[in-house]
């Protein structure tokens, strides 16, 4: 279960500023609590639950071992996406967002590709062997590449969901998303349209400090998915490891026999274990004198 969110905690935070009414997205309405000095005020309380409902949901897509996509191209979301979305040891996304990167992973995952072979090339020597003008020019793409994808580059498959902040400004992520059928986690500002979002969280997706609020709360929850998976993992361990040594036990014990020797069939060998059982008397000396004698005379004779 995802944490319990703070209604005081997301006012601090500045959560609930929208934008000016001019400028409003008439699909935001039921979102909007009131309107004051020509700005638009959220209501906190439907924040606090659809934070929380997005919260179950990416615990239980993180649970299963898939993986979230992060999204924020804009500056004052930059740095805190990319913080949060490594402790959850998810792939993010904060520069341009590179045409194609869901509709076209194949190419994409080709220029990764390409990142981890120009790596292999420094550490087997075959860097050193080019010129130094074509030094530079891989040195380049390596950086280039490391800008754009670097923080993608263990997503070897399409996400299982998108964490977008600011729907209106990466308009293009969410359209290759519905493309493909990827269910859109985002922060909709008053401006945005909900519609095109499953899991909308009405809040201030321009200020720092609430983006910060949001994306940690998220972020949170995706670790909590990921450590009941663990714990899922070591009790299944342990329970095929007590059913193998029950098994064990189970099992019957044979015994060792010992192959008996299998008497000889053969006529003389018969004959001479017959002998060997007969008791053998031990001659006396008087008697072996007596054979002695007697032996002697009959050589005279």
């Amino acid at each position: 279960m995802a944490n319990k969110v703070e209604v005081k905690e997301l006012l601090d935070a500045g959560v609930h500023f929208g934008h000016l009414t001019r400028r409003w997205n008439p699909n935001m309405a039921p979102y909007i609590y009131m309107e004051r000095n020509g700005i638009h005020i959220i209501n906190l309380y439907k924040s606090a639950a659809k934070m929380q409902e997005a919260g179950e949901a990416l615990a239980k897509i993180a649970a299963s071992g898939r993986k979230i996509l992060f999204v924020a191209t804009k500056k004052q979301a930059k740095e805190i996406v990319a913080e949060q979305a490594e402790k959850a040891n998810m792939p993010y996304i904060t520069e341009r967002w590179p045409g194609g990167m869901l509709t076209n992973f194949v190419t994409i995952r080709k220029a990764v590709k390409k990142m981890a072979s120009i790596d292999r090339m420094k550490k087997d020597g075959t860097y050193n062997t080019l010129s130094k003008k074509e030094r530079l020019q891989v040195d380049r793409l390596r950086a280039k590449l490391e800008k754009n994808l670097g923080s993608i580059s263990d997503m070897s498959r399409l996400p299982a969901a998108l964490f977008v902040v600011d729907t209106t400004r990466e308009h293009i992520a969410i359209k290759e998303a519905h493309k493909l059928n990827i269910p859109i986690f985002a922060m909709v500002d008053t401006n945005s349209d909900p519609r095109e979002v499953e899991y909308v969280i009405p809040s201030n997706d321009d200020a720092s400090k609430s983006i910060s609020k949001v994306v940690s709360y998220v972020a949170d929850s995706i670790v909590e998915g990921l450590s009941e998976r663990k714990s899922e993992k070591s009790t299944k361990k342990k329970e095929e490891k007590a059913a193998k040594e029950e098994d064990v036990e189970k099992a019957p014990k044979k015994a060792k026999k010992e192959k008996a020797e299998a008497p000889s069939k053969d006529a003389e060998d018969k004959k001479a274990m017959k002998e060997a059982k007969k008791d053998t008397k031990l001659e006396s000396k008087q008697e072996t004198l007596e054979k002695a004698k007697k032996s002697s005379n009959d050589e005279e004779e």
